[in-house]
């Protein structure tokens, strides 16, 4: 039996984008003569489509795209995921189903059991989880068909019930299909890996597992679908962040074939995995929001500097306009190394002085602050009119503001409101300060894009004399070590001063990152990289007292 799995991009909602694509597909699997053909979780619709799942209409439509994918599935099966309608009256009105199509029909509705409700992930929220699980049989083969999250027990037993496959076991399947939707971070590959791996060793059948990619603002999906053999050896591994349709051959004796050059090469390093999900992030949000050029505020930082450098790539050097703001802080090789950042990516740019405007401001204020020393008041309204002009530049000219703050930034709450904190999408949200650096690199890996003393120089915002990041944070490779153990391994104080770290700086980060959750409350969304990134994957209150 041939069968071909299909790792395609789903925009949310767009249903005839995606079923043509959809149907396309199949037919272009039935010429290559695939009995089989595979699509991931939930792309009729797209995942994850939020409270469009409440809307009747959108579930209309749902049902209306699996009948016409249905009516070009002769000559050939088709595995795909949807949401289908809980018909029982009991529980949630959906169910996250994969579809097994075959002669032009639904033959048969396979339930998702373990629904995840944790970080970015709310399926209880919606669905109603199976309570009963049956293999399917096609061309004399039992395939035991889960949905994503239906092998993961292994791994996290205390988060589920009994696994899917504790029951499919019984049936002696030929093989195990795993449709999913399962979001990138950089670090997360090996953990997938082992689950899979554990399946097929322990079950003795080969498993495919297919993933979906593309972006959705601040989730975004990997691909790199996975093809093990029933010893749990790597047999092929689809492309990253790319569509792609491979073929396989399943024998008689349940051996996998890959009908193409096969990939086993699965530890790519992590700043071109970052860089690769960047692009992909970039690329998406604009193409499915309908927009296509892109302002961002340069200042000769290497924030800044990395960002429109992605946005160049991603989109385009004649779709990105570069915004110099200089200020009286400013300093003269600031400004140059904006300059040499826009020489090197072709950039377009304009240069407009914000001293006159911050000059207006302190006359108008003149009178409300007599006799106040100037503070962080003063350095705030800099940013303010740079925030205000970006703004002017996307209001006017139709471009979308690309917010520049890190990580370490966004999490201490070094960033101004209404300021530097401005965009419609936050590009290195999720980016460490560290990990800045490595990306910054890593663009002038084929020659220089990031100006050589971007990379060097100490970072400043420059809105007061001689001003440095270190004025007012620790050395960003211990604040990142600290805030890594905080937020993606949710240790508290205590855990992390055990660790090694003194405890005046634990405290002082951790406190700084507790103040700082009502201006990430109002931050754009980020493009998601880590297993924990700030925004719907990390739901704090917002006026509280934090335990450390």
């Amino acid at each position: 039996m041939i069968i071909a799995l299909a790792q395609l991009n789903y925009h949310i909602g767009n249903f005839d984008r995606n079923t043509a694509a959809i149907v396309s597909t199949i037919q272009a699997a039935k010429a290559r003569g695939a009995d089989l053909i595979v699509f991931a979780e939930l792309a009729i619709g797209g995942y994850p489509a939020k409270d469009l799942l409440r809307s009747p209409a959108f579930l209309d439509r749902c049902e209306a795209a699996a009948s016409e994918i249905a009516s070009h599935c002769f000559g050939i099966a088709c595995v795909i995921g949807a949401p289908v309608r809980n018909t029982t009256g009991k529980g949630k009105p959906l169910h996250n189903a994969a579809l097994f199509i075959e002669s032009g029909s639904v033959r048969q509705v396979v339930n998702k059991g373990l629904l995840p409700d944790y970080d970015v992930f709310d399926e209880y929220r919606y669905f109603q989880p199976a309570e009963t699980f049956n293999c399917i049989t096609y061309r004399s083969k039992k395939i035991a068909l889960t949905i994503c999250e239906d092998l993961w027990n292994i791994t996290s037993p205390q988060l589920y019930r009994r696994s899917p496959m504790d029951v499919l076991v019984d049936e002696h399947p030929d093989l195990i299909i795993n449709i999913a939707a399962s979001p990138f971070s950089y670090n997360h590959l090996n953990a997938r890996l082992e689950v899979l791996r554990t399946h097929a060793k322990d079950n003795g059948v080969g498993l495919m597992y297919l993933n979906q990619v593309g972006a959705h603002a601040d989730i975004i999906f990997d691909g790199r679908s996975i093809v093990l053999s029933p010893t749990g050896e790597l047999v092929d591994m689809m492309a990253s962040f790319a569509e792609a349709v491979n073929y396989y051959e399943l024998d008689d004796s349940n051996g996998i074939r890959p009908m193409q050059p096969a990939d086993t090469d699965y530890h790519p390093l992590e700043t071109p995995l970052i860089h690769q999900a960047l692009l992909l992030g970039i690329r998406d949000y604009f193409s499915k929001s309908g927009f296509a050029k892109a302002v961002v505020g340069l200042s000769g930082g290497i924030d800044s500097a990395v960002v429109a450098a992605l946005a160049c790539e991603a989109l385009g050097a004649e779709n990105v306009m570069a915004v110099l703001m200089p200020s009286v802080y400013s300093s003269d090789h600031s400004i140059t190394d904006a300059l040499d950042l826009v020489r090197n990516t072709g950039c377009l740019h304009e240069t407009i002085p914000i001293q006159p405007m911050a000059e207006a401001f302190e006359q108008g204020l003149g009178t409300a602050f007599r006799d106040l020393a100037p503070d962080v008041t003063e350095e705030n309204i800099q940013a303010r009119i740079r925030g205000t002009l970006l703004m002017a530049f996307s209001n006017k000219l139709g471009y979308i503001l690309l917010n520049t703050s890190n990580k370490s930034e966004a999490a201490v709450g070094y960033g101004t409101l209404y300021g530097d904190m401005a965009g419609a999408l936050s590009v290195i949200g999720d980016v460490y300060k560290t990990q800045v650096y490595h990306l910054a690199n890593y663009l002038n890996r084929n020659g220089e894009v990031i100006p050589q003393h971007t990379i060097t120089k100490p970072p400043s915002a420059e809105l007061r004399p001689d001003q440095k990041d270190s004025d007012s944070l620790p050395d960003y490779e211990l604040l990142d070590a600290v805030l890594f153990q905080y937020l993606e391994n949710e240790k508290s104080a205590t855990q992390i001063i055990a660790l090694g770290f003194e405890e005046a700086l634990v405290n002082r980060v951790l406190h700084l990152v507790n103040r700082a959750e009502f201006k990430r409350f109002q931050a754009p969304p980020v493009l998601r990289v880590s297993s924990k990134a700030f925004g719907a994957g990390r739901a704090m209150p917002l006026v509280a007292a934090y335990p450390l």
